[in-house]
């Protein structure tokens, strides 16, 4: 019974946070012996190069030291996604894994998903189906081609699961939570315990909003940041910003106009941002893992989005998509808390994800040899 060579591919913030829970998970299955083993390489595309977006994340979550750093950084999405691929391609051809592990909708997603299939390189998607059938959007684009090349996938809900049979992929999909969650429940107390952030930005819980805003569609659009930071500089109490890189970039000679409510801070790392996110009054962000981590922290979400691939917060009443209007984010953000709903404590699974994805994998290493014997 041999081992399973995985090779995990991440390349931005969200992908860390995930990617840490199937770790963990990977070395407790291991130390249990049960099974074939699990030998798990991580390369690091480079895509979020800055320590406060990467290495710190690396070091907080306790992630393994990637094997390779291929160092691509940013660019345009062509050539960035062009970079990867070559270099995930000789990287997969120097070291040949049995499988390549992707998560969610970067472009580190895409060039993966394109580099392991061409090599004929089974391709399993942790976060599949996930659609929000918005086509300009980059990370449509990159889920979609993800999902087409991937033989296992990895579904967070049920809606995701109903959007692959919609595109007519049935064959190994797996509704197994979210591994956001696991994360979430593994690191929250103890970003309670360690965190001194509030102190830090002289903050008192429940009295500012939290704001993130880094999705192209808003931060490449003058006209579209324009509304929001105009929506925040209304809002009667105090904001709290965390700066994208590509955001400051984007504001540049704008950033001496903020309002004064409006307090500008760097990257945060992760335990910190739970702290923020868990003490705010409300969150209003067009990060979809932001929006989750709101929901199971007990904070009503505004999506600065013009649609959410997270429809069940929607529905569940705890997210209110309002787009890049200045007056609808204010109506939302008044709106947002009163007579909240309670909350489902089923949207998302139980917090086990991670050990179902290497169960799965695990599985079908088993059937793969079964099949050859």
């Amino acid at each position: 019974m041999s081992a399973l060579k995985l090779t995990t591919v991440v390349g931005a913030r969200p992908q860390f946070i995930k990617a840490a829970a199937v770790s963990r998970a990977v070395a407790a299955h291991n130390d249990a012996g049960r099974g074939p083993a699990v030998c798990e390489r991580l390369v690091h595309t480079g895509q979020h190069y800055d320590d406060a977006l990467s290495q710190v994340f690396f070091d907080e979550l306790a992630i393994p030291r990637p094997a390779e750093n291929l160092e691509v950084g940013s660019g345009s999405h062509g050539r960035q996604t062009g970079a990867m691929l070559e270099r995930l391609e000789d990287s997969f051809t120097a070291d040949p894994p049995d499988r390549v592990l992707i998560y969610g909708d970067t472009n580190s997603t895409l060039a993966a998903a394109l580099a392991a299939a061409k090599l004929q390189v089974p391709v399993a998607h942790v976060e599949a189906g996930l659609r929000s059938f918005n086509r300009a959007m980059p990370e449509e684009i990159n889920r979609v081609l993800a999902d087409h090349v991937s033989d296992l996938l990895f579904c967070p809900t049920d809606a995701a699961v109903r959007n692959l049979a919609n595109e007519g992929i049935t064959r190994g999909v797996h509704q197994v939570g979210d591994v956001m969650y696991d994360s979430v429940l593994f690191h929250a107390e103890a970003a309670g315990r360690s965190s001194d952030v509030l102190a830090r930005l002289c903050l008192e819980p429940k009295s500012y909003c939290l704001v993130t805003v880094h999705r192209a569609e808003n931060t490449d659009d003058p006209g579209r940041l324009g509304a929001i930071t105009s929506a925040l500089a209304r809002i009667e109490r105090p904001v709290v910003l965390p700066l994208h890189p590509r955001t400051r970039k984007t504001l540049g000679a704008g950033l001496d106009g903020l309002a004064e409510n409006v307090q500008l801070v760097d990257p945060v790392p992760y335990l910190d941002m739970l702290v923020l996110e868990q003490n705010a009054r409300l969150v209003l962000t067009d990060s979809g893992g932001v929006q989750k981590e709101a929901y199971w922290l007990g904070v009503p979400c505004v999506t600065l989005r013009d649609e959410t691939e997270w429809v069940e917060l929607v529905e569940a009443g705890w997210n209110r998509v309002a787009g890049a209007d200045t007056d609808a984010i204010l109506a939302a953000a008044a709106a947002a808390g009163d007579d909240l709903p309670p909350r489902p404590d089923d949207l998302y699974g139980d917090g086990h994800s991670a050990e179902r994805i290497v169960q799965l994998l695990v599985t079908d290493r088993l059937d793969a040899e079964g099949s050859r014997a």
